[in-house]
């Protein structure tokens, strides 16, 4: 299909999603990258009883906790 073909219909509000290789499609800004954080024992403990409790990986749970903070808006009224 042309460009102009797809652009028209798209326009159109017609479906062209099928006319797509999404194969090697990406999100804009979900790129990884690694960075090392230093956590004392007990705290890693603690990350760990949570993960296990909850059934992911400590990495998953210290992903999931930043998102939702960082999902938050700034100066909340918590400190």
């Amino acid at each position: 299909m042309k460009a102009k073909t797809f652009d028209r219909k798209f326009d159109a509000g017609e479906e062209v999603v099928d006319q797509l290789d999404l194969s090697q499609a990406r999100r804009v800004g979900t790129n990884a990258k690694r960075v090392n954080v230093d956590f004392p024992s007990w705290m890693v403990d603690s990350l760990d009883r949570e993960a296990r409790r909850l059934g992911v990986t400590r990495q998953s749970l210290i992903k999931l906790w930043l998102a939702d903070r960082l999902a938050q808006p700034l100066g909340g009224g918590r400190r």
